[in-house]
Order: C-alpha cells, then sequence, then structure tokens
C-alpha cells in the first residue's frame, strides 16, 4: 500500500459475525479498500445498516477485522501514538449526567495522557471555542443536545489530532445545529486536518467533502472526487420544469435559433446515491 499523503487506507478489509446456526456469519463489510489523503474531507455513505459503522469500528482499533488491513498516518490502529492521532465522535455519545462539561473533557484528557496543564489549558479554550464557556462548570444533565453536540466536537479535539472521525454529528440537531457542524468541518479543513464523515445530510457532504464512498450491504458501490462522481451522464438532465415535452422541445428550438445551448446539469449526490443503492437491491433480489 502507498502510504504516502495517505492518513487513512483500507486494504480488502471484511468483517464477518458469527450466526446462531453453526458454520454461518454475517458479512457486515465485504472487501472494502479505501485511500483518504491528508488535508481532506472524505464522507462515508450508505442507508443505515450498510456496514459504516462496522468499518469505522475497524478504523478505530474497536473491532478486529476477519481479513484485510487498516492503515491509518501509516501505522497500526492499535499503536497508542496512532491512537492519539485521532478523534472520534461517534453517533449517540453517552456522557455521565452527573460530570460537568469541563470534567469530562478532563476524564478523557486523563485517559489520553496528556499532562495536567495542557489539559487544563485545553479544556478552557475547547469550551470557549465551542460557546460553552458559561456552562463548563454546570452539570451534563442540564445541557441541551445542541451542547451536548458541542461538547463531544470539544472532547473528538483534545490532544490536537491530526484525523477527526465524525459519525453523523448532525443526528438530530436542528437546522442551525447542522450549519455549525459545516462550519465546523471546513474550518477544520482550513487547518490541515483530515475528516471521515459520515452523515445522511446528502446535501450537505455534497457541500463539504471532497470524495465520497457509497456502501450497501457492506460492498462499496462507488468512490471518488465529487466532481468525478456528479460529472453528466450519458442520460443529460436539464433544469427545464413544468413544461409538456412537447413545449420542451419548442424551448429548446428557441434556444438553438436564439444561438445558445442547452447545458445539461450534473447529477447531485442524493440522486447518485439513491440510483446507486436501488440498483444494487434489485440486483441482490435477482441472485
Amino acid at each position: 500500500m502507498n502510504e504516502l499523503g495517505q492518513a487513512i487506507q483500507l486494504k480488502e478489509l471484511t468483517k464477518d459475525f458469527p450466526l446462531m446456526e453453526r458454520g454461518r456469519y454475517l458479512r457486515a463489510v465485504d472487501s472494502l479498500s479505501l485511500e483518504i489523503p491528508r488535508n481532506s474531507v472524505f464522507g462515508l455513505l450508505g442507508p443505515n445498516g450498510s456496514g459504516k459503522s462496522t468499518t469505522i469500528r475497524m478504523l478505530l482499533g474497536l473491532s478486529e477485522p476477519s481479513k484485510g488491513e487498516v492503515r491509518i498516518l501509516g501505522g497500526s490502529p492499535k499503536d497508542p501514538g496512532i491512537r492519539r492521532q485521532v478523534g472520534y465522535l461517534p453517533d449517540a455519545p453517552y456522557y455521565h449526567k452527573f460530570l460537568t462539561g469541563k470534567e469530562l473533557l478532563r476524564f478523557f484528557g486523563k485517559l489520553m495522557g496528556l499532562s495536567k496543564v495542557s489539559l487544563e489549558q485545553q479544556s478552557v479554550e475547547l469550551l470557549g471555542q465551542f460557546g460553552l464557556s458559561d456552562a463548563m462548570d454546570r452539570k451534563l444533565g442540564s445541557y441541551s443536545k445542541g451542547m451536548l453536540q458541542r461538547l463531544g466536537f470539544a472532547q473528538a479535539l483534545l490532544g490536537d489530532p491530526e484525523i477527526l472521525v465524525l459519525d453523523e454529528p448532525t443526528a438530530g440537531v436542528d437546522p442551525v445545529g447542522a450549519a455549525e457542524v459545516g462550519d465546523f468541518v471546513r474550518g477544520l479543513r482550513e487547518r490541515g486536518k483530515t475528516v471521515l464523515l459520515c452523515s445522511h445530510l446528502l446535501t450537505q457532504v455534497q457541500d463539504l467533502c471532497d470524495a465520497v464512498g457509497i456502501m450497501n450491504k457492506g460492498r462499496l458501490l462507488a468512490s471518488g472526487g465529487i466532481e468525478q462522481l456528479l460529472r453528466p451522464s450519458e442520460n443529460p438532465r436539464f433544469s427545464l420544469e413544468g413544461l409538456e415535452e412537447s413545449a420542451q422541445a419548442e424551448v429548446a428550438r428557441l434556444v438553438e435559433l436564439k444561438g445558445g445551448r442547452m447545458k445539461p446539469m450534473g447529477q447531485d449526490l442524493e440522486s447518485l446515491f439513491r440510483e446507486l443503492v436501488s440498483n444494487d437491491d434489485e440486483r441482490s433480489k435477482g441472485q
């Protein structure tokens, strides 16, 4: 595997879970290969049950692959030095409600081995960065959903990791909160970080990500840069709505008569996602 310039590399990654029936198993991830360059935002997409979360657990070293290899910054996710370079925000974080915001960051910082002075400084700075300075000494039981989400981002940034893994960071967040998440991800890229983002907000993913990978039933259906994947297809689409077919043809003739041309539109990410997943589901039914 060529490690130069790559933050994350997955090679033929496979995960099987044994079933109750002897000799049978469920394949959650099937020969997944991906490379995510440093200083980029990569969207890992797929419907529920597609294998995204299982992939993330293997990437973080929380689950052992059945086959294949994971490399992070050229090393193993089991290496403590490598693990300290990865910040993680799970899709449904649980925090002890009796802790304050500041105590939570101290807890995670001690697990990471941060010095007392560095941890104190980072905790105050991160809580301030995410608008939680006035609430840092309040119990988490009094935090709103948005406040807990911002606290999760602060926790993920402890130790100034090079890679951030964000699993559904907009889940349960209102539109204002979702926009804040987008601004946060853009800021990370500007600081030279690498972000692996899982989200069902495909419009936001299209706007934020440099590249995406689309999964279904554990398999990678497509991957590549946003512009590459969304370029006009063989059956181009035009931004023309509300007219009958004969009227559309008349408009096209008028455009050509005036020396213009109708420019096809690139496919949007949501349409591509639905098309790929639907086609894959249909192929699976026919097997």
